[in-house]
């Protein structure tokens, strides 16, 4: 069916969470638009009639929602991640998914090298005048460690958002080494060595995780892995919040103060008071910012051309993997 089949009416569509106005703009011109978070009550009365849904983040595509989506023809995730969504479900009803693998991955790629530098590079700042000694505590206090082009940085996965954070890191000079599933072309490591899981543990000052959402993936970062790591590693997780167990990293944390871990994303989010992380002094809980760019954000709400093609009989161009496939990172 095409988007002037229904009826004679447009399609039927549902935003449940924010858009760039342009971009929810330009899909109003073609479809009838409701916007409307999941589980709310404009979301119950349309999501019956709706032929689309865009989401981001915090809407789960899973049977309860789908079982009152009889016409529903395609999802459009804008971000990266669709963990979401229950893809095999989709596939079995029919049901399109589209997304944007791209659209943030030099956003993320700053923000992991942002706090790279944030962890090497202390920078106090002075709000009101101070004396002289306290001047001097606070610049003896500020000494970095390390230098960035003195570290070895282990990149877990070299996706999208891997390779652009071996290329920036090549800038400063940094050794860089990674470890894939997949075998990387040459001409694709941005200068990146790759090495086994073990070894790129065992040898990193950084260790940086930029890996999918396959099911293998979850608690990769355990005790054991911990245990290869060196005592003053400094770990970023800013891919997927299942990917490294939080239990693990606390006891890892707890006996060796001098490693640090900077974590963007959780399970779940946002982490709970109980959380094992949660106030542990060289551990810094992030609220998932490594999108949070007004490009980045406009880039991902451009998924609605990819919806619109679905409805209106085209294919897309970024339609989510099967179930178990590569996904990006």
């Amino acid at each position: 069916m095409s988007g002037t089949e229904r009826g004679g009416g447009p399609p039927r569509a549902i935003i449940t969470e924010h858009l760039d106005p342009a971009c929810a703009a330009w899909l109003g011109e073609r479809c009838q638009v409701t916007h409307a978070p999941a589980g709310t009550p404009a979301f119950e009365t349309h999501i019956a009639d709706a032929d689309a849904l865009v989401i981001r983040t915090y809407t789960k595509i899973d049977a309860a929602l789908l079982d009152r989506a009889p016409r529903l023809r395609v999802v459009g995730r804008a971000g990266v991640g669709i963990d979401n969504i229950d893809r095999a479900l989709c596939a079995a009803r029919g049901v399109r998914v589209v997304y944007t693998p791209d659209a943030n991955t030099q956003a993320v790629a700053e923000y992991v090298i942002a706090l790279i530098l944030d962890d090497l590079r202390p920078r106090p700042t002075v709000g009101r005048a101070i004396d002289v000694e306290s001047w001097k505590s606070l610049r003896s206090a500020s000494i970095g460690t390390k230098q960035l082009r003195d570290c070895t940085v282990g990149i877990v996965g070299l996706g999208r958002v891997g390779k652009r954070v071996a290329a920036c890191l090549s800038g400063f000079g940094s050794r860089v080494i990674y470890h894939d599933l997949l075998e990387i072309p040459v001409a694709e490591r941005a200068g990146a060595m790759p090495v086994g899981m073990d070894e790129l543990l065992a040898s990193s000052d950084i260790v940086t995780v930029h890996v999918d959402d396959r099911a293998s993936n979850r608690n990769l970062i355990d005790a054991a892995a911990l245990s290869k790591c060196r005592q003053d590693v400094l770990l970023i997780n800013a891919s997927r919040g299942f990917v490294a167990d939080p239990s693990a990293l606390c006891g890892f944390l707890r006996a060796h103060p001098g490693a640090r871990a900077v974590l963007d994303v959780h399970q779940p989010e946002p982490p709970g008071a109980a959380h094992p992380l949660m106030g542990l002094a060289n551990c810094r809980l992030l609220p998932h910012l490594g999108a949070a760019t007004a490009e980045a954000h406009r880039n991902m709400s451009w998924v609605v051309r990819d919806v619109w093609r679905v409805l209106a009989g085209e294919q897309p161009e970024h339609e989510a993997p099967p179930p178990g496939a590569t996904m990006a990172t």
